[in-house]
């Protein structure tokens, strides 16, 4: 390479910047002694981040600790992401094809956390595997990067400096208070994590609950938190795909984080499904992560998240899921974008990652640990430049009048 690694990041982004970047050809560029600063330690990190031009080769290059960041990774991206990127001259274009040719045609394997799933998409056994892959990692991992909670979905802060568990109670309970639980009703749990919902339902409102995950590690570390808080007669939590759950006549279904694993293609199956197991006027709370990007252009298939995170993943914008929702006869009473809430809700844990790394790497590898840094910093950076959003949409299933028995003002304030 002819050309200096300080010198092609110069063509891209000016003279100067307030990231400091040193390589292992000994150039520099930026501004020395930055708080935040990027370390190229090798060719081969090159060679990883020419694999997949974008953020997969830059994922690629950090999970394989080949590119360090020295400094809160949040703030890399931050600044990062205010850089004005410019476009080479031609003259500069023919130089950069010239020096970097020899790190494309390098080829490079990408980390071993990279993972690619096989079988029909969406099928039982792949939504398993998936599922499998991203939560079966280590109850313990999850327990010092979640905290207490074990809740694994956006927290809602009552407050800015209220704590993290708080948030998470504040959250279960919102979503009771949607769904209007009373003691005695029966609600279904789908996608129900390690079950704080589940169990907080049980414990505060009365409600008899089935939970369900196709996640084995969740469904154990839920049915011992059952069995600690003796709520046996009222909670269980299986390990089942919510497909095959036989009962019906359920008073509320809530649906947490769920939609993002099911596929575009599959919502009027999945809404009708739940619609299904609804009675007449029962209430739907459905959670989830959405895309801003309406253009339909936009695909994550072959992103990080999808490689690394959430194989199979599927964001679209919030009237895609209303619409859905709608299509399979429910009503849309309310709807509210939580996105400053979940921008908070990983600060949370990506301190906590931080406070507990030395155990994480033990626990589940420098790779795996990696993987997790990046996620969370980079899903704060998306939610807080609002890139993707957390919607809650409250529906109701009208009996056969059209009666859905809600109150001509919803107010979901703590009594």
């Amino acid at each position: 390479m002819t050309m200096k690694l300080a010198e092609v990041v110069s063509m891209f982004v000016g003279p100067d910047s307030d990231v400091e970047l040193t390589a292992y050809d000994g150039s520099r560029y930026g501004r020395v002694g930055s708080d935040i600063r990027l370390d190229v330690r090798s060719p081969r990190a090159v060679s990883l981040m020419m694999s997949a031009p974008g953020q997969l080769g830059l994922a690629r290059a950090y999970v394989a600790g080949e590119l360090e960041v020295h400094g809160d990774l949040y703030t890399a991206f931050d600044r990062l992401a205010r850089l004005g990127l410019t476009a080479p001259s031609l003259p500069d274009q023919v130089r950069l094809y010239s020096a970097l040719a020899p790190f494309v045609l390098r080829r490079v394997p990408p980390p071993p956390e990279e993972v690619r799933l096989g079988g029909m998409r969406h099928s039982k056994k792949r939504d398993h595997d998936a599922i499998s892959h991203h939560y079966d990692v280590s109850n313990t991992f999850y327990r010092w990067v979640l905290g207490p909670s074990m809740a694994y979905t956006c927290a809602v802060f009552p407050k800015a400096d209220a704590t993290l568990e708080e948030a998470q109670e504040e959250k279960f309970d919102l979503v009771c208070r949607k769904l209007g639980l009373q003691r005695g009703q029966r609600l279904l749990d789908v996608g129900c994590g390690w079950g704080g919902l589940t169990l907080h339902a049980a414990k505060h409102y009365g409600v008899h609950v089935i939970g369900v995950t196709l996640s084995q590690q969740q469904a154990q570390w839920g049915a011992e938190a059952i069995e600690r808080e003796g709520l046996g007669h009222l909670a269980q939590i299986r390990h089942q795909d919510y497909r095959d759950v036989k009962e019906r006549g359920f008073d509320a279904i809530s649906s947490i984080g769920l939609t993002e694993h099911i596929g575009k293609d599959n919502y009027p199956a999945y809404f009708r499904f739940l619609r299904s197991r609804l009675n007449p006027t029962g209430r739907l709370l459905n959670h989830c992560i959405t895309r801003t990007d309406t253009s339909g252009r936009t695909t994550y298939k072959n992103g990080f998240i999808n490689r690394y995170v959430f194989p199979d993943g599927e964001l679209v914008p919030v009237g895609r899921i209303i619409s859905a929702i709608e299509d399979q006869g429910f009503e849309v009473r309310h709807e509210e974008n939580l996105r400053e809430h979940y921008a908070l809700t990983l600060m949370h844990w990506s301190r906590n990652l931080d406070e507990h790394w030395d155990e994480a790497v033990a626990e589940v590898g420098v790779g795996k640990s990696r993987v997790w840094r990046l996620y969370l910093a980079a899903s704060r950076m998306g939610f807080a430049r609002n890139m993707i959003q957390l919607h809650q949409v409250l529906a109701v299933s009208p009996d056969e009048g059209g009666h859905a028995d809600v109150p001509l003002r919803l107010g979901f304030d703590r009594p």
